[in-house]
């Protein structure tokens, strides 16, 4: 009777400590998954290719000799993406990245509270970006980190959000090299399907901190000097002005949309750069913004 108690004893043990456990780290399967998925990865980089010769002069062989250098390093990323997660919480996220049949992911979920949850190491190759293209790189995955900011997509993004955000982007700006030009979003480069983050985010505020451009206000909105007390006044056309050779079709692909389609190309740009009246017009003042800020990025 006594080691029947016993026994019973040491699995209910068992059990509570079963259940804390997973209670105290509920990822812990994921993660220990992923430990496996990295290593698998990891091995790709430990094959040396056969040479013709080795391959019995296959067709598709075309090293002749290999010689291994000690000169190399892991490829760096360039840009940073930002997103919004389209999604009601971070649970909800981070269930979304961790199941394998929505074949999605980010390197950083950034949650309401400023909560920072990494979710890949920053050398591995999100899937985050999809489809887009940004200059000419049309594999935006392959040379970006992506962040994504717990947010539905149709709400202002928390003060304590933007604070972790800045704190990472300065970190990867740094660590990185990553040019103030680098730090853009999902819509800039996905403009056919994508509108994220939304027209809420701080574009400017961040380009302030250097991470993006943003246009030189007191040259698009010039002012006219009050006189015996008159107020300032905006200068709302340039009709009167000379009319140069200005193409903003060729200055929004010099900032590095994708132009095949230039409506909506003037649409993302308007969703990054002027946030109110997100069409496919551009207005004088759209067209001043666009003229002050592509001499940016030549």
């Amino acid at each position: 009777m006594k080691f029947a108690e016993t026994l019973w004893t040491i699995f209910l043990i068992g059990l509570l400590f079963l259940v804390t456990s997973c209670a105290s780290n509920p990822y812990k399967k994921i993660n220990k998954e992923h430990r496996k998925s990295v290593k698998e990865v990891a091995e790709a980089y430990r094959i040396i290719p056969p040479t013709k010769k080795e391959l019995d002069y296959d067709t598709l062989s075309i090293t002749d000799e290999w010689v291994g250098t000690t000169n190399f390093s892991i490829r760096r990323p360039n840009f940073v993406i930002i997103h919004h997660t389209a999604q009601d919480s971070l649970e909800q996220t981070i269930s979304t990245f961790t199941k394998t049949s929505t074949q999605v992911s980010s390197h950083y979920v950034i949650g309401k509270d400023g909560t920072i949850v990494q979710m890949l190491n920053d050398y591995l190759r999100s899937w985050h970006a999809g489809r887009g293209k940004w200059g000419s790189v049309t594999d935006l995955n392959s040379v970006s980190i992506g962040i994504e900011l717990d947010n539905n997509g149709f709400e202002p993004f928390s003060e304590e959000q933007i604070k972790s955000l800045l704190v990472l982007c300065k970190r990867l700006k740094w660590k990185y090299g990553i040019p103030t030009a680098n730090f853009i979003g999902h819509s800039d480069i996905a403009p056919s399907r994508k509108v994220d983050p939304n027209r809420y985010f701080p574009w400017k505020l961040l380009a302030e901190e250097g991470y993006g451009f943003w246009y030189d206000e007191e040259v698009v909105q010039p002012a006219i000097d009050p006189i015996n007390g008159v107020d300032l006044i905006e200068l709302e056309t340039t009709d009167s002005l000379p009319q140069d050779a200005f193409d903003p079709i060729i200055a929004l692909r010099i900032i590095g949309y994708d132009v095949s389609d230039p409506a909506l190309a003037i649409q993302s740009f308007k969703l990054h750069f002027v946030q109110d009246e997100v069409d496919s017009e551009l207005t004088d003042f759209d067209i001043r913004v666009l003229k002050n800020l592509y001499k940016k990025y030549l």
